[in-house]
C-alpha cells in the first residue's frame, strides 16, 4: 500500500478498513452522495480551492453513457478536478451532491478506503470487461502527489491478471508509478492515454489553467514509450474555430510521431448543460467573435451534427495514414482495438469499431504497442 507519510492532513485516513473518523452526523434532508459530501471532513487547501475527506461506499462504478462508450467499469479516486478545464464535461458529478459544477475545481474529495474497496469489488469483473481509470476526474492531479489514492488503487491492480484497463490523464505525474504500471501490464492489457488539447501553450493555459505544458505532456508519452507501455494522445476535444482544423490535427499527429505515440485519437467538443455556459463564457471572453456559431451550432444539442462529425473523422484518418500512427475509435479508453498486428506482414489490421473497418499499416508490430 501506498505510505501515508505525505497525507494531505493529520485527519485525512485513506485506505484503512474501517475509518477513525466516521461521518459527522447531520439533520440535513440530503440523501446519499450529497449527505456524505454534507458530512466529509476537512482534508486541506489548495490554490482557490479546498479539499474534503469523503466516506465512499464504492469505487468500481458501472458506466452508463448516451455517448455510446463500451467500457463497462470505470474507477475515480476523486470528484472534483483541479485542472479547472473550461469544457469539462464531468462537472455534473457536482450536482449529484447538491453542489454548483463552478465548484468541480474549487471543492475536491478524496475518496477513503479506496484500496480497501476496489479489493473487493474487483469480484465482480469478468475477464472481457473493460475498466475506465480517471472518466471523471483526472487521477493524477495535483492533490495525488499528498493523498497517493491512484497510486494505492494502481497497487491492488498489479496484484491482478487478465483485466482490460485504461487510463486517462493530462498530467506528467503519471512517471512516478512508471514501475508500477510495467508490472500491471506484464499480466494485463494495459493502455495509457494523455490528453493534449492543443500544443499552443498560450491557449492551453486559458483552456486548462492548472495541467501541466502541452510540450511537458508530449514528453511524458515519450517516457512511457521508453518504459516499453503502449500510451498514446488524445487530442480531444477538439474545439470549432480553434483546434478543429486540418493544420492543427496534422500538428498533433506529427508531434505524436515524434514522442512515438501508440496512437492518435481526437473527437469533437460536447457540451453538457453542466458546462455550456462557462465554456461559452470562455469563448466570450477570449474569443468573442465565436459566440454567435458556438451559440447556434450547441443550442439545441450537446452534440455536434453527423457532417461535422464525420469531417472530423476523415481528418483524423488522413493524419494517421500520413504519420503511420494507429487510431481508436471513438470510445478512446478500450483497450481491445490494440494488440497483436500478426508480425511484420504488412497485412491490414482489423481495427474493431472504427469507420473504414480495415487500416494498413507497414513496419514493426511494436508501431502499435
Amino acid at each position: 500500500m501506498a505510505k501515508l507519510a505525505q497525507a494531505a492532513h493529520p485527519n485525512l485516513e485513506l485506505f484503512p478498513i474501517l475509518s477513525r473518523f466516521p461521518p459527522v452526523a447531520t439533520d440535513s434532508p440530503l440523501t446519499g452522495i450529497a449527505r456524505l459530501a454534507a458530512a466529509s471532513s476537512p482534508a486541506g487547501e489548495g490554490h482557490e480551492m479546498e479539499v474534503r475527506s469523503l466516506q465512499a461506499r464504492s469505487i468500481l462504478n458501472r458506466s452508463v453513457s448516451r455517448r455510446g462508450l463500451r467500457f463497462t467499469w470505470t474507477i475515480n479516486p476523486y470528484r472534483g478536478c483541479e485542472f479547472a478545464c473550461r469544457y469539462c464535461y464531468a462537472r455534473y458529478t457536482h450536482e449529484f451532491m447538491e453542489l454548483p459544477p463552478e465548484d468541480f475545481e474549487r471543492k475536491i474529495f478524496i475518496k477513503q478506503n479506496a484500496a480497501w474497496l476496489l479489493e473487493q469489488e474487483l469480484k465482480q469483473v469478468r475477464p472481457e470487461e473493460e475498466i475506465a481509470l480517471g472518466t471523471a476526474t483526472d487521477p493524477y492531479q495535483p492533490i495525488e502527489r499528498r493523498a497517493r489514492v491512484t497510486e494505492s488503487l494502481l497497487e491492488v491492480l498489479a496484484r491482478q491478471h487478465d483485466l482490460r484497463i485504461g487510463l486517462v490523464t493530462k498530467s506528467t505525474l503519471i512517471e512516478r508509478d512508471i514501475a508500477l504500471l510495467q508490472r500491471i501490464a506484464e499480466r494485463n492489457t494495459l493502455t495509457l492515454h494523455l490528453t493534449i488539447t492543443t500544443p499552443n501553450t498560450k491557449l492551453a493555459r486559458l483552456l486548462e489553467p492548472r495541467a501541466p505544458r502541452p510540450d511537458l505532456r508530449l514528453r511524458t508519452v515519450g517516457r512511457l514509450r521508453q518504459a516499453g507501455l503502449r500510451a498514446g494522445i488524445l487530442c480531444s476535444p477538439l474545439l470549432p474555430g480553434l483546434t478543429d482544423t486540418g493544420n492543427a490535427l496534422d500538428g498533433m499527429a506529427k508531434r505524436a510521431k515524434a514522442a512515438d505515440a501508440s496512437f492518435f485519437s481526437a473527437q469533437p467538443l460536447f457540451l453538457k448543460p453542466c458546462s455550456k455556459e462557462i465554456y461559452l463564457g470562455f469563448i466570450r471572453e477570449h474569443f468573442p467573435a465565436l459566440e454567435p456559431m458556438y451559440r447556434q451550432r450547441f443550442e439545441s444539442d450537446a452534440f455536434v451534427s453527423a457532417a461535422y462529425r464525420k469531417r472530423i473523422e476523415a481528418l483524423v484518418k488522413a493524419v494517421c495514414a500520413k504519420y503511420r500512427l494507429g487510431r481508436r475509435n471513438g470510445d478512446a479508453l478500450l483497450t481491445r482495438t490494440i494488440g497483436d498486428m500478426g508480425g511484420d506482414t504488412g497485412q491490414p489490421l482489423e481495427w474493431l469499431g472504427s469507420s473504414s473497418g480495415r487500416l494498413s499499416f507497414q513496419g514493426r508490430p511494436t508501431q502499435l504497442l
